[in-house]
């Protein structure tokens, strides 16, 4: 069985507080984008269960949340490891990025071993056993556009992102989310607060408010110049907003021109590592048309 395992950027995110366990408390409107990771799950004789992965730069031991989410899935079910079960994660989601690579492979992973067991559980038990993976993990189950507060665990779905181009770019430098967080404390700056401004954009429909209403509020507390640098060369290309995603460090741009939005995504990959012309995928999108669970 394989899974398309979708990447996520941030909307808006804001930080409102801090719980009493050390854990940042986030407000924030995420999105699934059509750039991809895919997932497989395959038996291959006996022995322990292993992830693989193109990237060898990617850590295949019990770090890999791949891994992490199968055995959360074990030990919350009851139901026994099979022997000879082999996770094969093809990469396109670059790592350090803020787009939620690791815990959308993580997500698929889930949602394979319950097609591969039958076990039949539902999106909220899914999400449960995910929360205990990483906090976007149930937002990666469930996809599409939706309001995450707490600590990215309580979600409600909101109007969809209508249809645009996202053109996405990662520096070469990567962001420890330990890191950003860190250098945000140190800041001591009360942050300025995005998503109220950007739910009511998405409610508008109009591409143009919304793109006027992107915000980040770690966007202080990342110290490399080539994120600025990075949003300056896309509102110059005609982008209608860019933003960083996450913590970090890829950089976002929405366009309602696919030309425009192309020539962009040029001029950025000449000079950085990694961009790409994507575009939004809905919760339906994600449950159905390719991105569901398939048969090799």
């Amino acid at each position: 069985m394989k899974l398309l395992a979708p990447a996520k950027i941030n909307l808006s995110l804001d930080i409102v507080g801090r719980r009493s366990d050390g854990y940042h408390l986030l407000r924030m409107v995420m999105q699934s984008i059509s750039l991809y990771d895919t997932v497989s799950l395959t038996k291959t004789g006996s022995g322990p269960l292993k992830v693989c992965c193109n990237k060898p730069d990617i850590p295949c031991g019990d770090e890999n949340t791949v891994m992490r989410a199968a055995r959360a899935f074990w030990s919350e079910t009851g139901i026994a490891a099979e022997s000879g079960l082999l996770f094969q994660v093809d990469k396109n989601i670059p790592a350090q990025s803020g787009l939620g690579g690791g815990s959308t492979d993580a997500a698929a992973a889930l949602k394979l071993l319950n097609c591969w067991f039958g076990a039949g559980l539902s999106e909220a038990q899914l999400c449960q056993i995910g929360l205990s993976v990483g906090a976007d993990v149930p937002f990666c189950l469930r996809g599409g556009t939706a309001l995450a507060e707490g600590i990215g665990e309580k979600l409600q779905p909101v109007f969809p992102l209508p249809h645009c181009w996202i053109v996405v770019c990662r520096p070469t430098e990567g962001c420890s989310t330990g890191k950003v967080y860190s250098s945000f404390d140190a800041c001591g700056l009360s942050p300025k607060l995005y998503t109220d401004g950007l739910l009511k954009a998405l409610c508008s429909g109009k591409i143009r408010e919304i793109g006027r209403h992107l915000g980040n509020s770690f966007e202080v507390s990342c110290p490399f110049g080539n994120i600025v640098k990075i949003r300056e060369k896309m509102i110059s290309c005609d982008s209608l907003g860019a933003c960083m995603t996450g913590s970090g460090s890829a950089v976002y741009g929405l366009f309602d021109d696919r030309e425009k939005a192309l020539q962009c995504c040029e001029k950025l990959s000449g000079k950085y590592p990694f961009a790409v012309l994507c575009e939004p995928v809905s919760s339906k999108q994600q449950e159905s048309g390719g991105v569901g669970c398939q048969p090799q």
